[in-house]
Parts: C-alpha cells; sequence; structure tokens
C-alpha cells in the first residue's frame, strides 16, 4: 500500500479534532458540542477509510490476482464489505 501526503494530512487533522475533543472533556465543556465534535472526527475517519480504499483498490486487485489468482470480482466485494464493516 502506499499512502500519500492526502491520506497522511487527513489522519494529522483528524488526530488534531481527537486533542481538541479531549481538551474539551477536560474544560467539562457542554456534551452537545463533545458530541457533535465526536461525530466530525468519526465523519472524518469515515471518508479517510473511503479515499484509502478507492486509491489503492485497483493496485490491490492488480497484485492479488497476480499472487494468488483471486478473481477481480471476489477482491471488489471484499473492499466493500470492508467498507461496509467499518461503518
Amino acid at each position: 500500500m502506499e499512502y500519500n501526503d492526502q491520506m497522511k494530512n487527513r489522519v494529522k487533522r483528524i488526530e488534531g479534532q481527537l486533542r481538541g475533543i479531549l481538551r474539551l472533556m477536560e474544560e467539562n465543556k457542554d456534551c452537545k458540542e463533545v458530541i457533535t465534535q465526536l461525530s466530525a472526527a468519526r465523519t472524518a475517519i469515515d471518508r479517510t477509510i473511503g479515499v484509502i480504499v478507492s486509491s489503492n483498490l485497483v493496485e490491490c486487485v492488480r497484485k492479488a490476482e497476480e499472487m494468488n489468482g483471486r478473481s477481480a470480482e471476489d477482491l471488489v466485494k471484499e473492499a466493500v464489505d470492508l467498507l461496509v464493516r467499518s461503518r
């Protein structure tokens, strides 16, 4: 897998969001504010998962077909299942 700078930057932003959430909790902020930020972080994680899967799907399918002869259809189904389970 190759993780480009865009993907890494997404994770760094999520890391910042999570630190901000912890700070809100430590400051005993309103739960609505904490939940809103947690929801935003979850959405960011879901989008990052989608970016990683979609960016690497073609490469993964090619490599898997070459290495173990699995069909592209099976590999795409597996990737979709992985995305569904991550929700």
